[in-house]
């Protein structure tokens, strides 16, 4: 059974309702659970946890020091190509954009991961649009052979491929898959891919599935926040990180908490969340799932990433640059969005070791093995 046939079985707005439905006393007893299940998960993400924030935030980064300890992974994106055929409505690289389109060459990409190495970046995550007659096999090969002296771990957040194609490019050296579902209610998932590949929401939804099942070590979910009401989002997200823990069980599990930022477009989210919202979600999913990843972008101010550090964040990237060539040849190509933390990768290290953190540049030796 796929994640697809068991998100079937919950109703978007039955679960909206169930949540608005939890009071005081249900929040309480979550909080006094000593595992939590998805009622206990409904109610620190109902509108009656808000009064509790500080109780939950300190069991959560009681939590996070239990299982992890005050290291925090480090990685960059870098994105190959912002080409795409997809009509995403909230993203800069919307096929109808009016943006400068750059797809970098193998030798290009190569440049960009030894700019990333000289900033101290041992672990990377490659981005693309979504078109797959750019970003071919052939392509993606020769990037990887570029990519590889550089780094010890290789991810990938592109555009959904087969479990055959997923354990080519494993053997190519990629350890690491992350896509977003971007919204989990599958009605109005179709509003906002109105056009292309992307618009089809099965497809996308059980991709994690056939990463895991080609043999990926880590995979990475999340939903983009701001497409919709975020309680029900962060229940869904929670949903799935529960199936695939149970079915993807070799691969490492970490969850994204995205919010959206101002792109080319100029799209303005239906549902803005809120800082103390944002927390909540955290908090909440942390005490849920206590084992699992949770990274943090630079989609957020420096104030709010710095504060987020104590309560669940195990990875983060910083520097980053969300355009085709933005480390080595800076405006070169349009961006997908705009980078809230401009901090350097030297300055967000030492914000996390004055707050008693270690910063962790390389936590996986892959890659290597390849040079």
């Amino acid at each position: 059974m796929s994640f697809y046939d068991v998100i079937h079985s919950y109703g978007w707005g039955e679960i909206q309702k169930e949540i608005g439905r939890r009071s005081r006393e249900d929040v309480r007893r979550a909080l006094a659970a000593r595992t939590l299940g998805l009622d206990d998960l409904m109610g620190l993400l109902s509108p009656h946890a808000e009064p509790f924030l500080e109780e939950m935030a300190q069991s959560a980064h009681r939590l996070t020091l239990q299982r992890f300890g005050r290291v925090m992974g480090m990685f960059a994106p870098l994105y190959l190509s912002n080409v795409c055929t997809n009509r995403c409505v909230y993203c800069g690289f919307n096929a109808g954009n009016t943006i400068t389109r750059v797809t970098l060459t193998p030798e290009e990409a190569g440049s960009e991961g030894e700019s990333l190495r000289r900033m101290g970046f041992r672990t990377v995550l490659l981005l693309s649009g979504e078109a797959p007659h750019v970003i071919t096999e052939e392509y993606l090969k020769r990037a990887l052979e570029k990519l590889r002296p550089h780094f010890s771990s290789i991810g990938i957040e592109m555009f959904p491929m087969t479990e055959k194609r997923y354990r080519e490019l494993i053997d190519q050296g990629v350890d690491g898959l992350t896509l977003f579902q971007e919204t989990y209610d599958e009605t109005s998932y179709g509003e906002f891919h109105p056009g292309g590949r992307k618009s089809d929401y099965r497809w996308r939804l059980e991709t994690p599935e056939r990463g895991g099942a080609a043999g990926f070590r880590r995979l990475g979910i999340g939903a983009l926040l701001g497409l919709n009401d975020w309680r029900v989002e962060g229940f869904f997200v929670a949903l799935h990180a529960s199936h695939l823990l149970r079915t993807c069980w070799k691969s490492q599990l970490a969850i994204s908490f995205p919010r959206l930022r101002s792109s080319a477009g100029g799209y303005e989210p239906r549902f803005p969340v809120a800082d103390r919202h944002l927390v909540q979600l955290i908090c909440a999913l942390r005490l849920f799932l206590p084992d699992v990843g949770f990274t943090l972008s630079t989609r957020e101010n420096p104030a709010l990433r710095d504060g987020l550090i104590p309560l669940g964040i195990t990875a983060m990237s910083a520097g980053s640059h969300t355009e085709p060539g933005g480390y080595s040849r800076p405006g070169k190509g349009g961006a997908q969005f705009e980078v809230a933390d401009g901090r350097s990768p030297g300055a967000v290290a030492e914000a996390l070791r004055r707050r008693g953190y270690e910063p962790v540049w390389k936590e996986w030796d892959a890659a290597s093995a390849f040079v």
